[in-house]
């Protein structure tokens, strides 16, 4: 095994020109641990808020990001029995991902189904797991039901498409250019809007017959959020996911109290910190998903490791459609 390996480095919190790619120490095991060659890393828009500082999880520089990887195990802590040398492995953690090797917890890691690639690998679970808590967990889709998803062509909202439609939920996708709208059809997608179309709430509840959208998933927020609450069914279900368009929006509280529907927050992670059986039937469900091959990535883009501050400012571009990877083989 070598004694160092090459990793993309965050040097400062100004953003991707931060990025450097350095020769790092390989550290010796510690018990309960995994070192994986890295094929692929997934790009994640926590991994860009972090060259920034604008993160809830701050590291200090100088920092790996990276969140997602795949690749082989290249060695294991004695005490480690349930991976062995060779094997392919898909895993995560807070970063140090952007990098030719990484040193996870046995338990953060995971094998990688044979219906994916390592690219693919690298940019599954943390989407999975996302739509999955919502659409699973939080909102209780049915099959038949209808679901408006916003920034859809992101790789929580694509993930978000194709689990509705294994659901066999009638989904309703926006994009914010054809190129966009062309791929959320491509991935499942019954119908494909315009987030910027000053009649969208009403082309929604056109396209539901007068009634509205069962449920609304949103990991944008900002205006489009206010929007997307009048496009929503009587008694529907509002999924609060994340603020990617950098603005909080502000429920008005009469109108959900007049439609009676509800606005669900969720943290798909936090809830599986905090509620161990939760994950553990989460992490079952979602083994046999990705066996299935369900949610699988759609992948846009793929960077070398030396191109990473190019790939972050793709992903800042909103350039990507689903995911991007760093590709440690190119």
């Amino acid at each position: 095994m070598s004694n160092s390996y090459r990793a993309a480095v965050c040097t400062a919190l100004t953003g991707p020109n931060s990025i450097r790619v350095e020769e790092k120490k390989a550290e010796p095991l510690q018990a309960g641990q995994v070192r994986i060659a890295i094929n692929a890393a997934g790009l994640n828009f926590p991994d860009l808020l972090m060259t920034y500082g604008k993160y809830q999880f701050r590291p200090d520089p100088p920092f790996i990001p990276g969140l997602e990887v795949a690749g082989e195990v290249m060695e294991v802590a004695p005490d480690v029995t349930a991976f062995s040398t060779g094997d392919r492995v898909m895993g995560g953690s807070k970063g140090n991902g952007f990098a030719q090797q990484i040193v996870l917890p046995d338990t953060a890691v995971r094998p990688l189904p044979s219906a994916l690639s390592f690219a693919e690998g690298a940019c599954w679970h943390g989407a999975a797991i996302t739509a999955w808590h919502a659409l699973n967990d939080k909102a209780m889709l049915q099959q038949d039901e209808s679901i408006l998803i916003l920034g859809a062509s992101g790789g929580v909202g694509m993930a978000a498409v194709k689990l509705a439609k294994h659901k066999g939920a009638v989904v309703i996708a926006t994009g914010s250019s054809e190129e966009k709208r062309e791929a959320l059809r491509g991935a499942g997608a019954d119908h494909s809007l315009d987030p910027a179309d000053t009649e969208l709430a009403a082309k929604v509840k056109a396209l539901t017959g007068g009634k509205g959208v069962d449920v609304v998933f949103d990991p944008v927020g900002g205006e489009l959020a206010i929007t997307a609450t009048r496009s929503i069914s009587w008694g529907g279900r509002y999924l609060i996911v994340g603020f990617a368009s950098g603005e909080i929006p502000s429920f008005p509280a009469n109108h959900a109290l007049i439609k009676g529907y509800s606005l669900i927050g969720l943290r798909a992670g936090e809830s599986a910190r905090r509620d161990p059986e939760l994950a553990e039937r989460s992490e079952r469900a979602l083994r046999n998903l990705a066996e299935q091959a369900v949610m699988q990535p759609h992948i846009s883009h793929s960077f070398a490791l030396d191109d990473a501050t190019d790939a972050l400012k793709v992903l800042e571009q909103r350039a990507v459609i689903g995911r991007a990877v760093i590709n440690m083989t190119l």
